[in-house]
């Protein structure tokens, strides 16, 4: 497909080329004293001679070079310009002009004859004395006759003149909304069609236009192949590189504006991810690194994925920067995931490179990169296993001009507005959030609308399916008057921001539009809260919310008020006393119902009999590019008892993060899902449980999970366990303060 691209470009290329010469070969003629116009005419045939050599095409490589033989000799003034030379050159572009046409239309060049034709160029090259030319027939000139070649299909168009036709069709977009607002108020079947035809053709006009915009990646990744290699140089490295899906089409706007942090990514990936070669081959790694890009749709957007094989990220070298550099502290450390540190790569002033180079190391750019790429409405994750290399996936939006947006309404009455005036009222002021950034719509009446948000310090909080959620009040944000008040409807947009989710309440909540982008003006400029505004279908401006900029200025994706809100280390026992919690219930060997925090479970898996591996005794399964240790449950709690896990097909798995390690207890199977307030009733005396609690009207063991995975690990590794009596203060931390360790004490005896 990319090279059939090529030849195209080369087609339409080539036949401009050949009706540029006929017209200055002619003007030539008239005015042979115009060295501008000769030497315009041998760059001509120069080019056309080194891209048919490029090609593979010998045939149009042969008529070009004799041509420009010619052309050669008369710019050093060596021969005459006579009508007889110009027929014989312009015999040369009629040749090359068969050639053309039969490429199109059968893939090659064409089977007649030039051998006469170059015999004479090159006789008027060394003699001066050409024969007569002929010229080429109509039937000649036109084999695929009655058909539309390629170059008459395609037309090169100013960029400027699509800027101005796709502000057009913004206008008309909005001319349209208005209309149709207009018409969802009045009665007519005559003017509800017409609106309806409207609405059809400026959807229409709006695609096409759209996609003359387009530009496959490849633009950007054309420069790509020689920066790796000169990085590749200057660091004593050897890599390869590898690119899939160049023609995946964005934006011109976005093509632009990816530029600079693709160009990043790859020097970060060439010059502190790939390791140098005799440490590759020290590892055991082939000495040629391997960096692969990959650009693909999914989900109406465009993923880029940059990866590479080097040596990877190390996270705890990671918190250790982070610490150094005073973004967080040791405690906050010790308790980010995996993925949280990953992101901390992205913080200013964070860099893991040792040395600092001409190439990185300063701590300067990936900070840029995300910020350039947020700007844009996408998102940046990154992915990274020690020893084994990074990805870095950035999600990008198609298009910025016109987005779908949803409606949200501030300062909203509380009775129902009219039909067809919605927005309209005095008073009431819209806002739009992108579509793209918009995850789902929660509303909340009545008695769950004045209880169902709590407060957590200073952090509003809502539990949304057992996870608490920030809440963040868009009359709050803009300087109004305090949000929270008593209400009996609460509308709630939630939001993805990066990596965070948070709930933003607005007053009301209209539909879903296509919006047509306006920039803000230069005064505006330091709003973070604002992405740029739109004209609504009443002709009110309606501003665009930067849900990254909202997050940010709220702090709500910051680590401290994030721990704080889902009860980590940084926050207190009264901090987490909102009371119920989330538990999943399982059955284990001869205990039926124990339970644990479902926010300490990774995840739910099922693996076949088939999967698993086996060896010295130790079952595990490769799970997301790593090995997975799989423990069964019941012989931890019941040292004695038959494994009645492992043997299930499929089995099933609790997969848990417990530092850098990843465990998966194989359990008989689960029970259910509750949301509880977990009430205390007696401490266990036995190993792996913290005691037993009422949660959902019935007894309960809860595990002891610290000691286990402890426990588990250990006999995974060296054969044997290690299980230590439970910790009294890790069960008040697991179900609340409503447990208090001193009753513990006392119940243990």
């Amino acid at each position: 497909m990319e090279d059939q691209e090529v030849i195209k470009e080369f087609l339409i290329e080539s036949s401009e080329n050949l009706s540029r010469l006929d017209r200055e070969l002619v003007e030539l003629e008239q005015n042979s004293c115009e060295p501008e116009l000769l030497a315009g005419i041998f760059r001509t045939f120069h080019t056309i001679k080194g891209t048919c050599s490029f090609l593979g095409f010998t045939r149009l490589e042969s008529v070009a070079h004799q041509a420009e033989n010619v052309l050669c000799r008369l710019r050093a003034f060596e021969l005459e310009l006579t009508p007889e030379l110009i027929s014989l050159i312009l015999r040369a572009v009629d040749a090359m002009r068969i050639h053309l046409a039969s490429i199109e239309s059968e893939g090659k060049e064409a089977e007649t004859s030039d051998g006469e034709l170059c015999r004479q160029m090159q006789a008027a090259a060394e003699e001066g004395k050409p024969a007569s030319a002929r010229p080429v027939t109509e039937a000649e000139a036109a084999p695929p006759r009655g058909q539309n070649g390629v170059a008459d299909s395609a037309i090169r168009v100013d960029v400027h003149l699509l800027d101005t036709l796709m502000n057009l069709v913004g206008e008309l977009v909005l001319t349209r909304n208005q209309i149709l607002q207009f018409t969802s108020s009045q009665e007519g079947a005559a003017l509800n069609s017409s609106s309806q035809r409207l609405n059809l053709i400026t959807s229409e006009l709006q695609e096409s236009v759209m996609k003359t915009r387009m530009q496959p990646i490849g633009v950007v990744w054309n420069k790509i192949p020689r920066l790796v290699r000169d990085v590749a140089m200057a660091c004593g490295k050897r890599i390869s590189l590898e690119m899939e899906g160049a023609g995946t089409e964005l934006d011109k706007t976005i093509i632009e504006a990816i530029k600079d942090p693709i160009t990043h990514i790859v020097r970060n990936c060439c010059d502190h991810g790939i390791e140098k070669p005799q440490l590759r081959k020290s590892r055991g790694k082939p000495i040629e690194g391997r960096l692969t890009l990959r650009a693909f749709h999914e989900g109406g957007q465009v993923i880029i994925e940059i990866a590479d094989d080097g040596a990877g990220v190390d996270v705890e070298a990671v918190k250790a920067k982070a610490i150094n550099a005073g973004l967080l502290r040791a405690a906050q450390a010790e308790s980010l995931s995996e993925r949280e540190a990953l992101n901390l790569l992205f913080e200013p002033g964070l860099s893991t490179a040792r040395t600092v180079t001409n190439v990185s190391g300063r701590g300067v750019g990936m900070d840029v990169v995300r910020t350039n790429i947020e700007r844009i409405g996408g998102a940046v994750e990154v992915a990274s296993q020690l020893g084994a290399g990074t990805t870095i996936r950035l999600k990008i939006p198609l298009t910025l001009a016109i987005i779908p947006g949803l409606v949200v309404a501030l300062g909203e009455r509380r009775s129902a507005p009219r039909p067809g005036r919605a927005g309209s009222e005095d008073g009431v002021m819209h806002f739009i959030i992108p579509q793209v950034s918009l995850i789902e719509l929660v509303r909340l009446e009545g008695g769950a609308a004045r209880h169902s948000i709590e407060r957590i310090r200073d952090t509003a909080v809502y539990r949304l399916r057992g996870n608490l959620l920030p809440i963040v009040y868009l009359r709050t944000v803009l300087g109004c008057e305090s949000g929270e008040h008593a209400s009996d409807v609460v509308n709630i947009a939630v939001l993805q921001a990066g990596d965070r989710q948070f709930g933003l309440v607005v007053d009301g909540i209209r539909d879903t539009q296509e919006i047509v982008v306006k920039p803000l003006g230069k005064h505006l400029k330091g709003l973070t809260c604002y992405a740029g505004a739109t004209i609504m279908g009443d002709g009110k401006v309606a501003l665009i919310l930067d849900v990254m900029g909202i997050a940010q200025r709220c702090g709500e994706i910051s680590d401290n008020n994030r721990e704080r809100a889902h009860g980590g280390p940084g926050s207190t026992l009264d901090e987490r006393a909102s009371g119920k919690q989330a538990y999943l219930l399982f059955g284990s060997g001869p205990y039926k119902r124990i339970a644990v925090p479902l926010s300490t479970v990774s995840r739910l898996e099922e693996f076949p009999q088939s999967q698993l591996e086996r060896a010295g005794g130790r079952l595990a399964v490769q799970y997301r590019g790593r090995i997975l240790p799989l423990i069964p449950l019941a012989p931890i709690l019941e040292p004695g008892a038959g494994d009645t896990a492992s043997g299930r097909d499929p089995v099933q798995a609790v997969v848990f993060q417990s530092g850098p390690r990843t465990l998966g207890l194989l359990i008989d199977g689960l029970a259910d899902i509750v949301e509880d307030a977990a009430s205390m009733k007696q401490a266990s005396g036995r190993r792996g449980l913290l005691g037993s609690a009422v949660i959902g009207q019935r007894f309960t063991d809860l595990l002891d999970l610290e000691t286990v995975l402890s426990a588990g690990w250990d006999e995974w590794i060296n054969g044997r366990s290690n299980i230590a009596q439970p910790d009294l203060s890790s069960l008040a931390t697991a179900i609340g303060p409503r447990v208090q360790v001193s009753e513990l004490t006392e119940a243990k005896g």
